[in-house]
């Protein structure tokens, strides 16, 4: 997915983010007035349940998304926000800006993805969902103020390997598949998707109450968010565009 080429380059300060998901790497452009002026992804298969297991490959990734950004936009960039799922080690989490850096971008700033979707959301009093390929984030919030952070593997990918199993497709057969034909894979997934749901509810547990917010592509199947409402008996908000939910935030993280 690629944003329209604006007339010249925008006009003031840019923020960038970059989302180095398991599946695909998104990059994200915003403008002075915080609107997205140019969105890119490509494919990855660079991370594993959310950690960095390719650096090569990551860096070239987020090289290609910036040079393309920069020939599009008619501009340098230079500074960057990424992110990493919420508790995973240091050294994991350095490696997304080293790979930043190594891609040509000089000022990196690290986020969380739960931290960063809620710099989109906005929510008030709720339960930030980050579900991307490799793992499970959950961010409680009450009067706007970050309560408790947790994050759990399983995501995306997992569904994928319960698809392809099911109907003898490869992972990446799969993926399509879903994306594809959802209502058919959803009675396939509902396995999956309440092994996600009893992920939220561990950690969740003092927080019942509150309404789930669902951000990230892995859930953007039609149905599957109902899936969780039903399995959990709890509030489920879903969005249309969750894929670019953390991407937007990551770039609002952005010096």
């Amino acid at each position: 997915m690629v944003g329209a080429t604006p007339d010249g380059p925008p006009a003031g300060p840019l923020r960038v983010g970059v989302d180095l998901g398991t599946a695909s790497c998104v990059l994200v452009v915003l403008d002075a007035d915080d609107r997205p002026v140019w969105v890119d992804s490509h494919p990855s298969a660079a991370l594993r349940d959310g950690v960095v297991v390719d650096v090569a490959r990551a860096t070239a990734t987020v090289r290609l998304l910036r040079n393309r950004a920069e020939e599009a936009l008619g501009v340098v960039l230079t500074s960057v926000a990424t992110a990493y799922p919420p508790c995973i080690p240091v050294k994991d989490a350095r490696a997304c800006t080293y790979v930043c850096e190594s891609a040509g971008f000089t000022d990196v700033v690290l986020v969380d993805e739960v931290t960063a979707a809620q710099r989109t959301l906005k929510v008030v009093d709720g339960v930030v969902v980050d579900v991307g390929g490799g793992s499970t984030g959950v961010g409680v919030f009450r009067s706007g103020r970050l309560d408790a952070l947790d994050d759990r593997a399983g995501g995306g990918h997992h569904l994928d390997l319960v698809l392809a199993g099911a109907l003898g497709l490869s992972v990446e057969d799969a993926e399509v598949h879903k994306r594809a034909h959802q209502r058919e894979s959803l009675p396939v997934l509902v396995p999956g998707l309440q092994r996600i749901a009893e992920s939220v509810r561990a950690m969740t547990r003092d927080a019942e109450e509150l309404p789930l917010h669902l951000a990230g592509g892995a859930l953007m199947i039609t149905g599957a968010g109902d899936v969780l409402a039903e399995y959990l008996e709890r509030t489920v908000v879903s969005y249309p565009h969750a894929l670019l939910i953390t991407p937007i935030g990551i770039a609002r993280s952005a010096a």
